[in-house]
């Protein structure tokens, strides 16, 4: 079975280096498009909570294989998620 504490330290890296580019884009460009980045900072706070919920609440615990989807499943909307607000950020960065 994965390891609960060990996802959750992968979903705090990955999203801590989201938030990381964000504050520093907004530290080098004050006052250009901060609401915007400000809104991917705090979609990935809401990732946090929503995949930090799901690694608490596992169905099926008895069955490994339904583990394995479940917290395949965390890490895919992990990645995804990380990707679509790297994504937004070059965006906004090309654009300034």
């Amino acid at each position: 079975m994965p390891s609960v504490r060990t996802t959750k330290k992968n979903i705090e890296y990955v999203l801590s280096e989201v938030v990381s580019d964000c504050l520093n884009y907004l530290h080098l460009h004050k006052g250009v498009k901060d609401e915007e980045v400000i809104a991917i900072i705090e979609e990935m706070i809401d990732l946090k909570e929503d995949l930090y919920s799901r690694c608490k609440h596992i169905d099926g615990k008895d069955n490994s294989v339904l583990v394995k989807i479940h917290f395949r499943k965390v890490y895919e909307d992990l990645l995804n998620g990380a990707d679509a607000a790297f994504e937004k950020l070059s965006v906004i960065v090309s654009a300034s």
